[in-house]
């Protein structure tokens, strides 16, 4: 059994952050998104691993993630030269799965550790041509789609429909046998100029293949938007986070609840309510650092209060004096405040930013 991993694309829905680097490299509770995926196919007992990387931001993919040594595991890089689609991105990494049975994984997604396991067994064990996971939404037009009978046999797959039969998604987490690669051989590409792997699990349904659909009860997030990532960041400080203090904490400050602080780090009369991660070598001084907050390594905060948010390594907020809630600043962005009069708003504002001033 191999596992393949999508880490292609742009990113657009994650602009600014995803100018500089892959979509699926940012962090959540100062950890890569991408890794949670290894870890959780490692964990499943799966460790020949490829995955997909894009021109633009697999160089970066590769220098972050390396050989898979550090998870227990075997990498392979392949290279798809454009983002042509889900189907296209198996055809292209054909080489590698050869005729194995073979876990597809979207490498922007989250969902709740142990599950991937019992799908993975369910797979196995009954033989299948191919296991889709499906999960009810409150947007179903935004994702693949399933229309099911009443006994929930998979009747169609329809991808981004404009009018949803259910709202039954298509959670990013697949399992194939071999057969899959002639189907994707019989189908063309979609409207949106895609090879879509829901057009060829349509056509093992078509041909009588077995396709098995599962209802994922644990959670699962696509991380592709900025709200999408924060609430990926608020489950995972939630469910995982342990109190852990390995940096100096000075007598003036207060940590209450489960606390992460990394080594190097300063917290000088500070209150941190946790759940709260703070990465390596930080500097946090007369600051109030609410729950749910992640912050990476070489952040500085300074005179703030910080609640519901991600900053990124190397990002430096001074002197706001308004709670920043909500938010994720990129990294080694800058907050500060200019002391110069009169006294007057001043940006410097990249493409796709989103700013809210109350």
């Amino acid at each position: 059994m191999k596992a393949l991993i999508l880490s292609g694309g742009k990113g657009t829905r994650l602009r600014p952050l995803t100018y500089t680097g892959a979509k699926q490299l940012v962090p959540v509770a100062n950890k890569p998104i991408l890794w949670y995926g290894i870890e959780e196919i490692v964990a499943s007992g799966i460790t020949d691993i490829g995955i997909i990387i894009s021109p633009e931001t697999g160089k970066e993919v590769q220098a972050k993630t390396g050989s898979g040594e550090q998870f227990g595991a075997k990498i392979t890089y392949i290279l798809q030269e454009k983002p042509a689609g889900l189907a296209h991105a198996v055809q292209v990494a054909l080489p590698f799965l050869e005729n194995s049975p073979f876990l597809m994984y979207l490498g922007d997604n989250l969902i709740q550790q142990g599950d991937l396991s019992y799908f993975l067994k369910k797979f196995t064990n009954q033989q299948q041509d191919a296991l889709i996971l499906l999960r009810p939404v409150p947007n179903p037009s935004a994702f693949g789609v399933a229309k099911v009978d009443e006994t929930g046999r998979v009747l169609e797959l329809i991808e981004k429909p404009q009018v949803p039969p259910s709202n039954l998604a298509l959670v990013g987490v697949y399992f194939f046998s071999h057969v899959i690669h002639d189907a994707i051989t019989c189908i063309k590409p979609s409207a949106r100029g895609e090879l879509e792997i829901t057009d060829a699990i349509q056509n093992l349904i078509d041909n009588q293949k077995q396709v098995v659909a599962c209802q994922l009860e644990g959670w699962w997030l696509d991380t592709g938007k900025k709200d999408d990532l924060l609430e990926a960041n608020r489950l995972i400080l939630d469910t995982y986070l342990k109190t852990s203090i390995l940096g100096e904490v000075d007598a003036q400050s207060h940590i209450i609840g489960r606390v992460k602080i990394g080594s190097q780090s300063q917290v000088i009369n500070c209150t941190i309510r946790g759940p709260v991660i703070i990465g390596n070598n930080c500097h946090l001084e007369h600051c109030f650092i609410g729950p749910y907050s992640s912050i990476a390594d070489n952040a500085t905060v300074i005179d703030t209060d910080l609640e519901h948010s991600v900053l990124l390594e190397g990002a430096k907020i001074i002197g706001i004096h308004q709670r920043i809630i909500d938010s994720v600043i990129g990294q080694r962005a800058q907050l500060i405040v200019a002391p110069r009069r009169p006294k007057a708003l001043r940006f410097l504002i990249g493409d796709d930013c989103q700013i809210e001033l109350t």
